[in-house]
């Protein structure tokens, strides 16, 4: 499940370093913004079959690969 998702993010994000460095700062370093995220949370909902309401997450529940891959464990 992890890899998939880091896989996912590197997709949404167009950048390795997600793999590479599961704790850097997504939105501190450009690497999501709102339009992206949303796409996140879309494909999220399609490959794992978890709704997440945009509304219901904040940017650090989100923060990183790392929180991300936390957050779906615990939802799933």
């Amino acid at each position: 499940m992890e890899e998939k998702v880091l896989n996912l993010l590197e997709s949404i994000c167009e950048d390795g370093i997600v793999k590479e460095n599961p704790d850097i700062d997504l939105f501190e370093n450009d690497l999501l913004d709102s339009l992206t995220f949303t796409e996140l949370l879309v494909e999220i909902e399609n490959q794992f079959g978890l709704l997440l309401s945009p509304s219901g997450i904040s940017r650090d529940d989100f923060g990183t690969p790392n929180k991300i891959i936390a957050l779906i464990k615990a939802r799933s």
